[in-house]
């Protein structure tokens, strides 16, 4: 199963980030620091349970894994990729 974390962002006046579950076609969109899923493409209500739990147990890192990444830096790599910098 392939996870992504987002960068930090605002809603509704509080600091959170998104991580994305993909496996096959299946896919899920979890927010933190809730550790709840938001969306759910294909996911059984187990695997779902799962995934919150998953969230839940790895919050740190999942925390951590968000406030380092820099969407400006991100974008300017793609930008020198394609420029060939």
């Amino acid at each position: 199963m392939k996870v992504v974390v987002s960068g930090v962002s605002q809603r509704e006046d509080k600091k959170v980030a998104y991580v994305l579950f993909e496996d096959g076609d299946f896919s899920a969109e979890g927010i933190i620091p809730d550790c709840k899923i938001i969306a759910n493409k294909g996911f059984s209500d187990e695997k779902i349970s799962d995934l919150e739990e998953f969230m839940r147990n790895h919050i740190m890192e999942l925390k951590n894994k968000a406030v380092e990444i820099n969407p400006f830096r991100a974008l300017m790599k793609d930008e020198n990729n394609r420029l060939g910098v």
